[in-house]
């Protein structure tokens, strides 16, 4: 009876071996062991040169072990529970599956070396079954039976191999979660220095923050570093909208920011600014403060980029401040109606950006010059010489910078 991985069962037809040929063959199990390793290390590449030594005595102690715990299969094959070897046999063969992934081979090779591991170990087997005078049925009976049992070491190594990697996967994903935190949290460098070794991640030169639906997430990863770390649902900072997801692009500076910008397209993204790796948490809050801000996003589908709006946010780090200054200097426009003193404003903010070009303020404000000129009288009877001093009119600018949006 062998009991395949998964634990269901199926029982041959019993197998007779009298004593003297088991002994045989167990006597002939460091002969055919050694020839075993013999052939793989000959046949399988990747073995090649790796099977010496002390790794080589492990391996053929090993295939002894599987040969032999076939033989005891065998002889308990009219037994009621044959399983407790073959449990013992296919744990270690799931061992050796998942240490090949350990490793960083894939199981091709493994299973390449049970190919030629079968083939060996059964022309060695069965030259002594043969000698033996054992019928031609019995010889066919066994052959099954062997190749049966090493398809189920094959199968325990591929789980294990499988199993491996998972477990492997989840911890690393765990890993590089860990390092995204604590990039965008500001942790101290030594500390992401560790967390990036542990996660088998390159630290870059740079790194990059674009915010982006996360619905939209698959296809920008596919045209951008495979170094490029992805955020998980709980981020640090301001709480961004259910559907967002926060990317770290690696070395996207100075010509490659066009390349990201170009992979963003159209993909609803903000584009933050590059910044050395272990200070990225800068550009997500740039990203941060931006967002805030309630900007659109550009028509033309590229993604908003806050380097094109550096003075917005400059304006905008102390809102209470601004709000003071600009109370401060449209003190002259208090007394009038609101109406009237919304369009001299507009009208002074529009004077001040054009330099005081009377055909560019009309064109902007579409209204004729002549009313810009009006305009601009009543403004200089308010603020006299003010309108003429540097300081003043630095304020003046600030404060009309960006005037707050007057409803329809």
């Amino acid at each position: 009876m062998i009991e395949p991985i998964g634990g269901t069962s199926h029982r041959a037809a019993p197998l007779r071996l009298d004593e003297r040929v088991a002994e045989q063959l167990r006597a002939r199990l460091p002969q055919v062991a050694e020839r075993t390793v013999t052939a793989i290390t000959g046949e399988v590449p990747d073995y090649s040169g790796t099977l010496t030594g002390q790794m080589r005595d492990k391996i053929e102690n090993a295939v002894r072990i599987a040969l032999g715990t076939f033989l005891q299969l065998l002889e308990r094959a009219e037994t009621a529970d044959p399983s407790t070897p073959l449990s013992r046999a296919l744990e270690a063969a799931y061992a050796l599956g998942s240490g090949e992934a350990r490793s960083g081979r894939s199981m091709d090779a493994l299973l390449a070396a049970y190919r030629v591991g079968a083939r060996v170990s059964w022309r060695e087997v069965s030259a002594t079954t043969v000698q033996n005078g054992l019928s031609a049925e019995t010889v066919a009976e066994f052959a099954e039976l062997m190749f049966a049992y090493i398809d189920e070491l094959s199968a325990a190594s591929v789980a294990g191999h499988s199993d491996e990697l998972a477990s492997a996967g989840r911890v690393r994903r765990r890993d590089l979660e860990r390092l995204v935190q604590q990039l965008l949290a500001g942790e101290p460098e030594e500390v992401l220095r560790r967390s990036a070794e542990r996660a088998e991640w390159p630290p870059p030169r740079t790194l990059t923050v674009a915010v982006l639906p996360r619905s939209n997430l698959r296809g920008v990863l596919a045209l951008l570093s495979r170094h490029t770390l992805e955020s998980g649902e709980d981020l640090p900072g301001v709480e961004l909208a259910e559907d967002a997801a926060v990317l770290l692009v690696p070395d996207a500076h100075d010509r490659r920011r066009r390349q990201l910008a170009g992979a963003l397209h159209g993909h609803r993204a903000v584009l933050g600014p590059a910044r050395p790796w272990p200070h990225v948490a800068q550009s997500y809050q740039r990203v941060l403060r931006t967002l805030a801000l309630g900007l659109r996003l550009p028509e033309d589908g590229a993604p908003l980029d806050t380097e094109e709006h550096l003075a917005r946010l400059v304006l905008s780090t102390d809102p209470e401040a601004l709000a003071d200054l600009r109370a401060q200097v449209l003190q002259p426009l208090s007394t009038l109606p609101a109406a009237t003193a919304a369009r001299l404003a507009e009208t002074l903010r529009s004077w001040l950006l054009h330099q005081g070009r009377r055909d560019e303020v009309a064109a902007e404000l579409f209204v004729h010059p002549q009313t810009v000129r009006y305009r601009m009288g009543r403004l200089r009877e308010l603020y006299g010489d003010r309108l003429n001093d540097p300081a003043a009119v630095l304020d003046l600018t600030m404060a009309l910078a960006f005037l707050p949006e007057q409803p329809e």
